[in-house]
């Protein structure tokens, strides 16, 4: 049973053309972690690994539990965040900026980490949102394969969803380890992607001061 958060924002996403490329599956999650569990194991066996060894035995079992409890646990919404919204009482005008989020992805074109850090802010309206909320709807999205544009955009798009107004920012500054690690192996370079609405994207003194360090 999805939340109706849950419901409204990949509702949103649908409607925008902005939701993961998805597809139904009958399976739960049990049926997913055996079957990825045994085609690991045929990719370690192709690659000429001896999953007799003690160091290899468990790895596709670690790899399955991994992909559909951690990494890509994004993908069901029945994992969506517990929203706490609170009335704005003290009636903030202001632009609230949550810094520096962790954030610990996967490319979708070669499932490689992409690692980085986003900053989010909105101007209240109606309602003020818990501060790890936050936090948790970045990670929410972060836990999928992902094109960094669009994490941005989802993030954006929720967020604006959930709080009930278009003035949201979201700025996201990332390594891309496929890019690090294998093909052009570039060691040094990130990626930066910007999403705003809103005052945020027509007062360029309100973007300025959310883009400022």
């Amino acid at each position: 049973m999805l939340s109706p958060e849950a419901r409204l924002v990949q509702k949103r996403l649908q409607e925008a053309g902005l939701e993961t490329p998805l597809v139904e599956t009958p399976m739960d999650n049990n049926q997913k972690y055996e079957r990825i569990k045994g085609l690991m194991t045929e990719v370690l066996s192709t690659l000429g690994l001896d999953l007799n060894d003690d160091s290899l035995t468990e790895t596709p079992h670690r790899i399955a539990k991994m992909y559909v409890n951690e990494i890509f646990s994004g993908l069901d919404y029945s994992n969506f965040p517990s929203i706490a919204l609170i009335e704005n009482k003290m009636r903030v005008e202001e632009m609230v900026k949550v810094k520096d989020i962790s954030l610990t992805s996967a490319c979708e074109h070669h499932f490689v980490t992409i690692d980085g850090l986003a900053n989010v802010a909105y101007i209240p309206k109606d309602t003020i949102i818990g501060l790890s909320k936050i936090n948790r709807i970045v990670r929410f999205f972060a836990q999928r394969p992902q094109v960094q544009e669009r994490l941005n955009q989802q993030i954006l798009i929720a967020l604006q969803a959930l709080l009930g107004t278009d003035d949201v920012a979201v700025s996201i500054e990332a390594t891309h380890y496929c890019v690090k690690s294998r093909g052009v192996m570039d060691t040094s370079s990130s990626t930066g992607t910007l999403a705003v609405g809103g005052e945020f994207k027509t007062n360029e003194r309100m973007r300025a001061e959310f883009l400022r360090v």
